[in-house]
């Protein structure tokens, strides 16, 4: 029995804790919520200025007044000249349409990235490119395949894609990733995880143990395969690997698909790789990062980042916080 209060009196402890933190999480959502209110909708910067901006502070503090302020005339020239679409430099121009996707394992983002997919495509023209910054870890199969579902409409409007891995693209977020059509990676950044898992734990003999008996009551013989608190059988281990069997086999077919170059069944073995090692295997095409990329397009062409704010109840910001956290 006292080895049941001291279970008990630890459980106690650890429930304690997750209050605390979901109270914290709570606190410092509505303090943001307060700071910076709740407004959904499209934003559009134009990263050109934006990068103009950053080295005029620079050239103010490097260049002789009368050097900065002569080159400070003709920037600010060329900026209206640019922005009534004047000159033939300017008509020449193209677009680089610049996203932003960071994972999660619900892949959470997926529902501004659609946002985002629709707006460009409501304007896009041939010439027009999008490079998305794609960092994801991987999570759910399925709402990660959605969000390379997006992608897939950029590509079948005709738009060229880059997605460039500037930390982390395994897993769920390699699936997306392989869609690109030029794909790119920091030499440092993690690729690949080309595989499935599913993992919990069992308490049926604890709970055995302290006398609890656990009901669950299914129709169809595999409605539920594996179980937190009921007793787990070997025909429901053998149903649930073949599922991720199968869903591997989707995994390493869309892989294959879209990257004919790389040996498949080399690389899908679940390991992840560095971007150096990546580029050795073909599962990316070169080595560079997002500001290398951005730095050189600005030169002839005009870079906008696009980003959907969507609205997200309260209880859906405290979970994912919460996620977050426990993933960490």
């Amino acid at each position: 029995m006292s080895e049941f209060f001291g279970a008990y009196g630890l459980f106690l402890v650890e429930l304690a804790t997750l209050v605390a933190i979901v109270l914290v999480v709570v606190l410092v959502l509505v303090t943001n919520a307060r700071r910076v209110g709740d407004r959904e909708g499209l934003t559009i910067k134009h990263l050109n200025e934006q990068m103009e901006q950053t080295a005029q502070q620079l050239k103010r503090v490097l260049l002789p007044k009368v050097e900065f302020k002569k080159g400070a005339k003709a920037l600010a020239k060329a900026r209206k000249a640019r922005r009534r679409g004047k000159g033939e430099a300017t008509a020449r121009r193209r677009r680089i349409f610049v996203l932003d996707f960071k994972g999660d394992i619900r892949a959470a983002a997926t529902a501004s990235l659609r946002e985002e997919v629709s707006a460009i495509l409501g304007v896009a023209q041939d010439s027009d490119q999008v490079l998305l910054r794609l960092e994801n870890a991987g999570g759910a199969v399925h709402e990660h395949g959605l969000a390379a579902s997006q992608l897939l409409r950029l590509k079948a409007r005709g738009l060229h894609l880059a997605i460039a891995v500037d930390k982390v693209a395994a897993s769920g977020g390699y699936l997306m990733a392989c869609v690109a059509d030029r794909l790119m990676a920091a030499p440092f950044a993690i690729v690949g995880s080309i595989g499935v898992i599913a993992q919990l734990p069992n308490f049926h003999r604890w709970l055995e143990e302290q006398g609890v008996d656990f009901e669950q009551i299914t129709a169809g013989r595999y409605k539920r395969t594996l179980t937190l608190f009921g007793e787990n059988t070997d025909e429901g281990r053998q149903k649930l690997k073949q599922e991720l069997e199968d869903v591997h086999a989707l995994f390493k077919a869309q892989v294959a698909a879209e990257r004919p170059q790389v040996d498949i069944e080399h690389i899908a073995t679940g390991e992840h790789w560095y971007g150096t090692q990546a580029l050795a295997l073909k599962l990316i095409d070169e080595i560079r990062t997002s500001d290398d990329f951005l730095l050189e397009a600005a030169a002839d062409s005009d870079l906008y980042h696009i980003a959907f704010k969507r609205r997200r109840p309260l209880v859906e910001r405290v979970l994912g916080s919460a996620e977050s956290l426990l993933s960490r």
